[in-house]
């Protein structure tokens, strides 16, 4: 089955405004029930798109898709430089596994909500000073979290750096939305996508060393460093995208239609359900992994740190596959078969999890072809989400990366409802997928009834 996720228009939402027609025709999930509205709009409906067509890119496709990945690379790198030390950071504080579980929890809360609120405030004042003022609160965040000396003043560092870092996946993709829109766009997340894994792929080794050979303190000195130089990218390197700042979008009000907007269009919604529990599983899984692989299946915080590389390079492999599969398809088509691999890695982790003791391979194996399947899900609903609402690119891309967040959230909240980490990671995982799954499918009758 193909899962196009194209920006399909509905004539009672002006900002569904497709820059170009898709070349590939339009199949159940594409449209979302909304296909014929599309032939009643065109590409001049667009004044973003007519603007685009006017003049350069502000950035070029290569420089856009670095800056963008540094910037989306914040919040994983945070959490994936951070998760070899939570073992140690319960005797280091005299705490519990829960309390430092907490901490995890609250960068994963301040990061998904305050997507919902740095998205709209650059399309408001413009990308880049929206950007900036973020990344001063993850610097000064940072500091706190490095002095912190009490568990409970970590928990409020960690939450301010999930604030700060909120700005760099929202504001990254409204950025590509602004440049860059159809398959141009799609290549460009992919190569985000390549980068990304690279940054999550060396964090938990050089999390790893760094807590053996310096100490705890020591990371949180890492991600000082990062934030003093994505502050200084930002300030010498990222030229101002937003076209149109609006401040009257930020009124409350109209901030409450927008988002009250987006979840009740299945152009966005449904892209939107399957990235949030597909990738959300992911942000689960950093919560579950270090209390599998250290506590029980025995790996020292350094071979944690470099068997975590699977994982990463197993995503790595699957965007560079995914970019020379992308010349011949469109992204659309080859979301459902990333799901359904996806969710047989979950389904064969599940009966590993519960057969057999935890291992390296045991558990590392399915987990990295789940990995794998990501990169084959991400495109596709990523730029088929954010495509229909050009005027309101990062409000959409704020509500997107906050289902993501949000999805890892809820899982991390599942996981520790469970008292075996065992248990929990052979369990969330296939829900998550399975969630995927039916969002995917459900897809088309939720197009019927909104054609109706």
């Amino acid at each position: 089955m193909n899962m196009p996720f194209k920006p399909a228009a509905a004539a009672s939402i002006p900002e569904a405004e497709p820059a170009t027609p898709d070349p590939v025709s339009a199949e159940p999930l594409a449209a979302a029930g909304m296909a014929e509205a599309d032939a009643a709009l065109t590409p001049s409906l667009d004044p973003i798109a007519a603007d685009a067509a006017a003049a350069p890119p502000a950035m070029s496709a290569s420089r856009t898709a670095v800056l963008g990945a540094i910037l989306v690379a914040l919040g994983p790198i945070s959490m994936a430089l951070y998760t070899p030390a939570m073992p140690t950071l319960v005797a280091a504080f005299g705490t519990t596994i829960a309390t430092v579980k907490l901490t995890l929890t609250a960068y994963f809360t301040g990061f998904a909500l305050a997507q919902l609120v740095c998205g709209p405030l650059s399309d408001a004042y413009g990308r880049r000073p929206v950007t900036l003022a973020f990344m001063l609160l993850y610097l000064v965040a940072s500091a706190l979290a490095l002095w912190a000396p009490t568990v409970d003043i970590l928990l409020a560092a960690r939450l301010l750096q999930g604030i700060g870092a909120a700005a760099g996946v929202a504001i990254a993709r409204a950025i590509v939305r602004d440049l860059f829109t159809g398959q141009d766009a799609a290549r460009i997340m992919n190569t985000i996508g390549i980068m990304l894994a690279i940054g999550p792929a060396l964090s938990p080794t050089i999390g790893g060393i760094t807590l053996e050979l310096l100490g705890w303190h020591a990371i949180f000195g890492l991600m000082v460093l990062y934030g003093a130089v994505v502050i200084g990218l930002v300030m010498f390197a990222m030229p101002e995208t937003n076209r149109r700042p609006d401040p009257a979008l930020v009124h409350p009000f109209r901030l409450i239609a927008v988002y009250g907007r987006l979840i009740v269009d299945p152009r966005f919604i449904v892209p939107s359900t399957v990235l949030g529990a597909g990738i959300g599983a992911l942000y689960a899984l950093g919560t579950m992994l270090p209390f599998v692989l250290i506590d029980r299946a025995g790996l020292t915080p350094t071979q944690f740190g470099f068997g975590m590389m699977a994982q990463s390079l197993s995503f790595a492999a699957g965007g560079l596959i995914m970019r020379k599969l992308l010349i011949r398809f469109d992204a659309n088509r080859l979301v459902m078969p990333g799901i359904l691999l996806g969710l047989a890695a979950a389904l064969v982790l599940a009966v590993l999890m519960r057969s057999v003791p935890p291992t390296f391979v045991t558990v590392m194996l399915p987990i990295g072809v789940y990995a794998f399947s990501l990169a084959l899900i991400m495109p596709g609903p990523s730029t088929g989400a954010l495509a229909p609402f050009p005027h309101m690119a990062g409000a959409a891309a704020a509500l997107l990366g906050f289902m993501q967040m949000g999805g890892g959230l809820l899982g991390s909240l599942a996981a520790a409802l469970f008292g075996d980490p065992v248990t929990a990671i052979g369990t969330i995982l296939p829900a998550m997928m399975a969630i995927a799954l039916a969002a995917a499918l459900l897809a088309p009758k939720a197009g019927q009834r909104t054609q109706s």
